[in-house]
């Protein structure tokens, strides 16, 4: 606890880093303003009801920061910026000069690569706000729009997540910690007193086990998620001696950090993409008059109303991102060619093709640990939800995950702040 309160004093004793604190705070608080702001004619019994019964529009809201449970004018939260982000880094395996202008140029080149997400986003901005309203107006939560208001009601919901992203990279720019996360995290710990309220007032006596095992869960959640974010393995280097006008370099000995998560919570985001849009597709042909469409419409959508079938698909989507954002974002082969360029080896290992072959195979096996980890993850609290049928405890997995990783984060920011002003 002192050192605590010693670590306080030094942060808010600090007149650059309390303003970057008060400035983030300021962020979070605009960000939440404007996400109780609704779009007009919103039937709100329905889309409750609408919530109460969707496991994807309940997780797909936690990146919204809320504000799509509330239909607000950031309904669609950070999300398209989100996509765009991880559409641009799928296309860095396709197209080699955006590979290049990501990896190889620097801070310009990843200004420009963030610029190309930024511009991507508004597309995919508009193609969700346009499938969200017709979703909404075929389950009679929204009320019919004429086709003046429809563009305005759209061009409002594009403005709003535009705003979430700029105010998103303000606080990365000028406040602590990565804003877009931070913006998420507010969102998550916004939800926290309306998800305790509905557990208190639904209290159920005989149902104290399940509440103390859900509580021990989240606990054993919150642990292993810090333990598996902090846990890394760590690869011996050795740097050979060289010889440079008479004077010894190299020598050194350090090691290559290998994360157990490599990916984080994308995969995650990666399977609710995949699970969100075939059942956005199949609610809107659901209402066809075709009977052939309509039919195999609501099968489909049958199928992912299966509780088990849902979280099955969902643990083995999130499994094989997982191994697919890694491959996608280490690149063993471009470490054993650094690592050869700077004259370091791996102990028993030779250069070159055999470092990169040692690297991929230590790569798999801790992927195998954090795909199994974040699978569990993702489906724990639709498990709970099922087993027990208490809504409050579907409160933990992905947003727990997001909001211990955001808090490392953050410390570990904060922590480096103070350093550099005790240097």
């Amino acid at each position: 606890m002192s050192k605590l309160i010693e670590k306080l004093k030094l942060i808010f004793g600090d007149k650059s880093l309390r303003k970057r604190i008060f400035f983030v705070l300021g962020i979070l608080a605009i960000s939440r303003l404007v996400a109780i702001i609704p779009i007009p004619g919103i039937d709100a019994a329905r889309l409750q009801s609408l919530f109460a019964g969707s496991e994807f529009l309940n997780l797909l809201n936690i990146f919204s920061g809320g504000g799509l449970s509330n239909l607000s004018i950031v309904m669609l939260g950070v999300g398209p910026y989100i996509t765009a982000s991880i559409i641009m880094q799928l296309m860095t395996v396709m197209i080699p000069k955006l590979k290049a202008l990501y990896q190889e140029e620097g801070e310009a080149g990843r200004r420009r690569f963030a610029q190309y997400s930024r511009l991507l986003s508004i597309p995919l901005a508009i193609i969700q706000g346009y499938a969200f309203i017709k979703l909404l107006q075929g389950q009679s939560i929204l009320s019919p729009l004429y086709f003046n208001i429809l563009v305005v009601d759209i061009l409002v919901i594009v403005a709003g997540s535009v705003l979430l992203m700029w105010l998103g990279e303000l606080a990365t720019e000028f406040g602590v910690g990565n804003g877009i996360s931070l913006i998420i995290f507010a969102g998550i710990v916004s939800q926290l007193p309306q998800a305790t309220s509905q557990l208190i007032f639904t209290f159920d006596p005989t149902q104290l086990p399940v509440y103390l095992a859900g509580f021990v869960a989240a606990l054993l959640v919150v642990f292993g998620v810090v333990v598996v974010t902090e846990a890394e393995r760590p690869i011996p280097i050795t740097y050979a001696k060289q010889v440079r006008g008479g004077r010894v370099y190299g020598g050194l000995s350090t090691y290559l950090p290998l994360r157990v998560n490599q990916a984080g919570v994308i995969p995650i985001i990666f399977a609710l993409s995949i699970l969100l849009f075939p059942q956005m597709i199949f609610q809107f042909l659901s209402q066809s008059t075709v009977a052939l469409v309509s039919n195999v419409s609501n099968f489909v959508l049958t199928m992912l109303a299966n509780t088990w079938f849902y979280t099955s698909a969902y643990f083995v989507l999130v499994f094989l991102f997982t191994y697919f954002y890694t491959a996608v974002t280490f690149d063993p082969d471009s470490i054993a060619t650094n690592l050869q360029k700077s004259g370091a080896f791996i102990s028993g290992v030779r250069p070159g093709v055999a470092t990169a072959e040692y690297i991929s195979r230590i790569l798999i096996r801790l992927t195998l640990v954090g795909a199994l980890f974040l699978g569990a993850i993702a489906v724990l609290p639709l498990i709970l939800r099922s087993l027990t049928g208490i809504q409050a405890l579907a409160i933990g997995g992905t947003a727990l995950l997001i909001v211990v990783s955001v808090v490392i984060d953050l410390v570990k920011k904060v922590d480096a702040q103070i350093s550099v002003r005790e240097y």
